[in-house]
């Protein structure tokens, strides 16, 4: 290649390294391009990369059945792909004439390739763009690869804090966690909704000093605004109706220990006032106590609002925010750790699996036998948007795991299609954008695909909220509180305040024992289609199990 294109191949590298870096996805070390395996028939092998840094100086890599060598993240015996079904005869991948782009050329190989799901004849030119978001290659329907930047040495982590993955995004959050966990500063956990900040939050309580004593967590969206006092400050005897005993509030009962603050942006103004005092005098004052009591507490806090576009709205106080933010972690969203996507999916189904004592659909099955896990179902759902992240990912997990254990192999069902399709969370607002931009033109009666626009932050008043509207909002999202806030424009804190008041809308705290008993039942225990059933948000479900005993 000539020396003017590898210049300019690395000039587009060091772009998107800097952009990666910047944006918190990088730990700071050069990327090279790279292959990581998302779907192999061993799943075992699912996780191995290989970086390419003669990809950055003009040469050629040849991918086949035989090469390149794979090799786990914390070291290992590298080995090819090996997968009969796979040709000999290569492929390559070859710098293209773009800063950072990359060509993929078919050649005489006779392996069928997929590139972000459509067929690749001849050659097929990635964009830097397209590299730095990651391609998803589909060989012979067989093995699922991952063509993205990589840090060519990938961390050995000695503590993994039980998060799944190994991309630049999670070691630098591992590298977050160990630099804060020993220190007695508050921490605030942000990142979009199903992330997995309160895995992080629990990790940062055990690696720290505490980690012997009590970790409570609490959803500030979760607790109706007239009782957020007491919940958090205790109440004492008499202090108001139905007050016949001293209640310890939630920082009397974390005393000594952490106390993880989820929603942390839904809290009532005249709680952050409180809120303040507690982080700022390490005082609490009980509703109905004239003297303040001093507690020892760690408040780890996570929100994945705009809370400096709420202050500067009036609803966030800023001071609060200050003290809150003693260090700041960004968990990162799953598109910008695809790499491990496939790690993710199979620990997730193995776990689901693994509940039902059906963990060996996931055995190897043989380099001549058909895996359970097809690999075109994995780079399909490589492809999908993830807006509910890991979270989201997991529940599509368990029902394939609940749905397709006895089947020969896995599948989408019409309904996890549908739920793929509707990117769950979404408002009816969207723009015709494609989440993965196909390096040849779709045809002219193509219908665009659609993503999603964040949702609005320009809440509405709940006056304006009617009956008929709050039902529909709640029943659409399945009775989950955060999707439907969202829905209607209003904070979570107003949505609680508007069911309180809905006569047609039973409380959990209503529910009876005999008819919970029934839904645990029918249901296998699954709290979230318990709630759906019985009308009621998932988090009274849970409380008003925990009342009756029925955990």
């Amino acid at each position: 290649m000539p020396q003017g294109i590898g210049d300019a191949w690395r000039a587009g590298l060091e772009a998107s390294t800097v952009t990666a870096v910047s944006s918190g996805s990088g730990v700071g070390a050069p990327r090279v391009p790279g292959l990581t395996v998302l779907a192999h028939p061993d799943v075992r092998r699912v996780g191995e990369r290989v970086a390419l840094p003669g990809l950055v100086s003009g040469g050629e890599v040849l991918l086949s059945r035989l090469a390149p060598t794979f090799a786990p993240p914390g070291g290992g015996n590298p080995r090819p792909l090996a997968d009969p079904h796979l040709s000999r005869h290569p492929f390559s991948l070859v710098s293209g004439p773009e800063p950072g782009s990359i060509l993929l050329m078919a050649g005489g190989a006779q392996t069928a390739v997929e590139a972000d799901g459509r067929p690749v004849q001849g050659e097929r030119r990635f964009s830097a763009a397209e590299v730095e978001r990651g391609v998803v290659l589909l060989l012979a329907g067989r093995a699922v690869l991952l063509l993205h930047l990589l840090n060519p040495v990938a961390p050995r982590d000695a503590e993994r804090f039980d998060l799944v993955g190994d991309s630049p995004a999670m070691a630098q959050l591992r590298s977050d966690i160990r630099r804060v966990a020993g220190l007695a500063v508050p921490v605030l956990l942000r990142g979009e909704t199903g992330t997995g900040k309160e895995l992080v939050a629990r990790a940062v309580h055990r690696a720290g000093s505490r980690r012997a004593r009590v970790y409570l967590a609490v959803n500030m969206g979760a607790i109706p605004p007239a009782l957020a006092a007491a919940e958090l400050f205790g109440a004492a005897k008499g202090a108001f109706t139905g007050a016949d005993r001293k209640r310890a509030g939630y920082f009397r009962q974390a005393d000594g220990g952490t106390l993880f603050l989820d929603e942390i942006g839904e809290t009532p103004p005249e709680v952050q006032v409180l809120l303040l005092r507690a982080l700022e005098a390490h005082e609490i004052q009980m509703v109905g106590s004239e003297a303040p009591e001093r507690v020892d507490v760690r408040v780890i806090a996570a929100t994945d609002a705009d809370l400096e576009a709420a202050i500067a709205a009036g609803r966030f106080r800023a001071p609060l925010l200050h003290r809150l933010n003693g260090y700041e972690i960004r968990v990162p969203a799953l598109r910008e750790r695809r790499e491990d996507f496939g790690r993710l999916l199979v620990h997730f189904l193995r776990t689901e699996l693994g509940e039902i004592n059906k963990e060996s659909r996931l055995d190897d099955p043989g380099p001549r036998g058909t895996p359970w896990l097809p690999a075109p179902l994995v780079a399909r759902l490589a492809l999908a948007d993830w807006p509910g992240n890991v979270r989201q990912l997991r529940n599509i997990a368990r029902q394939i795991a609940i749905g397709c254990y006895d089947a020969a192999e896995a599948a989408l069902t019409p309904q996890l299609e549908r739920q793929l399709e509707s990117r769950a969370g979404s408002t009816p607002d969207t723009v015709p954008i494609s989440p993965i931009v196909p390096a040849v033109p779709l045809p002219p009666d193509t219908p665009p695909l659609r993503r999603p626009l964040r949702p609005s932050r320009d809440y509405r008043r709940p006056s304006d909220v009617g009956e008929e509207e709050l039902l529909a909002a709640l029943a659409a999202n399945r009775w989950r509180l955060v999707p439907a806030a969202e829905q209607l424009g209003i904070s979570r804190t107003s949505l609680y305040t508007l069911i309180d008041r809905c006569a047609a809308i039973r409380k959990a705290s209503d529910l009876g024992r005999e008819e919970i008993e029934t839904a645990i039942a029918s249901r296998r225990g699954d709290v979230d289609l318990m709630a759906e059933d019985l009308r009621v948000s998932r988090h009274g479900l849970q409380l008003r199990m925990t009342e009756l005993g029925l955990g």
